[in-house]
């Protein structure tokens, strides 16, 4: 036990010496969400409406939170993409080390990236205006920790999607496909309107959507218009945002395993 723990550790600082010594790939995985807070926010702010009331920047905000942790699941398969290719898998492998490590260590490293994205993405938008309200009182601050653990077990739970098809992926050139699968799983959400907005039939595939689960508890927890309707997706955001995160990592944690362990040595 002791040494697999050491041996994730590892893997851990391997990742995260990565990311010191070219800190512009986190600057560039952030670049889309900060340039679309930027854009819906001053460009298409002042058009866009929230049904319910309230102003859209509260609205948009915990949206764009979701998006980035979303869109980390890319840069997981990315890296592992990138380690097969170049043969760092195949070397970790053949190393006296626990198996278990090269998975585990890319989703605490994965853990620790999705903290600093999400604190650079609350600095701008506190900078362009965004206050969470939590009210006073004992439970002060609650919300908020509330809020972070749900988009941090939405990240979790995605960062096995991301080691999965990054196993699966035969080569870096295929990655870029992956954003045919991120775009429309972010637009056909709640993170920019409200799914009562779209066409009934558009709306409804919204309302299942799992961004659009903790993207409705998130705004509900930093206190911002929530722009919910009657169904019982958003009446139960708050459940299905711990509902998804913990189905997606049943589902894909086996699936990423069990892939992990068939590549040929």
């Amino acid at each position: 036990m002791f040494w697999a723990v050491a041996d994730c550790w590892n893997v851990v600082r391997r990742g995260l010496t990565h990311y010191r010594r070219q800190p512009v790939s986190i600057l560039w995985q952030l670049g889309f969400p900060i340039l679309s807070v930027l854009l819906y926010g001053y460009v298409f702010g002042k058009a866009m409406r929230v049904p319910g009331g309230g102003d859209y920047k509260a609205f948009l905000m915990p949206g764009m939170f979701v998006m980035t942790v979303a869109m980390g699941f890319v840069s997981t398969a990315t890296i592992f993409v990138n380690d097969a290719k170049k043969g760092v898998i195949d070397r970790f492998r053949s190393m006296p080390m626990a198996p278990s490590a090269v998975v585990a260590g890319r989703g605490a490293t994965d853990l620790i990236v999705a903290c600093a994205e999400l604190g650079i993405m609350m600095a701008t938008a506190y900078g362009m205006g965004w206050r969470p309200e939590f009210g006073s009182g004992p439970d002060f601050g609650v919300g908020f920790v509330k809020a972070v653990a749900l988009l941090l077990a939405l990240r979790f739970a995605l960062i096995w999607v991301g080691v999965w098809l990054g196993l699966l992926l035969p080569g870096p050139e295929q990655v870029g496909g992956l954003f045919a699968i991120v775009f429309p799983l972010t637009m056909i959400s709640s993170i920019y309107v409200s799914p009562q907005q779209m066409p009934h039939w558009l709306g409804q595939a919204a309302l299942w959507n799992p961004l659009s689960s903790t993207a409705g508890a998130t705004r509900a927890l930093f206190g911002a218009p929530t722009g919910q309707g009657t169904s019982w997706p958003e009446q139960h955001a708050l459940l299905l945002a711990g509902a998804w995160p913990a189905a997606l990592t049943l589902l894909f944690l086996p699936l990423a395993v069990r892939r992990f362990r068939r590549l040929s040595r």
